[in-house]
């Protein structure tokens, strides 16, 4: 079983940018697609974004479409989420997932001023 672990939360300000991270261990890494979700408080998790292992497609919700970017380093079996133009409703906790229904203990993103 793949154990994933996130990092770079935080609390920033509306407008800030953040990268967040996720290594992931017990598994091929370069053999997976991987991905970020998130969840609000009260809500259900929600799709964020996905890259194939290869790193050459990427799927991203289409709401964050121009703001949220992933990207991954096989070498270091390392996912990203770069993270623009935060907004308040932006806010959640952000967990990695990997292939095989495998998440990390998530990351908390607070966007306020």
């Amino acid at each position: 079983q793949a154990h994933l672990v996130e990092s770079g939360g935080g609390l920033v300000q509306p407008g800030d940018s953040l990268r967040l991270s996720c290594v992931a261990s017990g598994l091929t890494f370069s053999n997976y697609i991987m991905g970020w979700f998130r969840q609000a408080p009260g809500t259900e998790r929600l799709f964020v974004a996905a890259m194939s292992a290869d790193g050459a497609s990427t799927y991203l919700a289409d709401a964050l479409q121009g703001r949220f970017a992933i990207s991954r380093d096989n070498a270091q079996n390392t996912v990203y989420l770069q993270m623009n133009s935060l907004t308040p409703e932006d806010t959640a906790v952000y967990y990695c997932k990997g292939p095989h229904g495998d998440w990390g203990q998530g990351t908390q993103v607070t966007v306020s001023s």
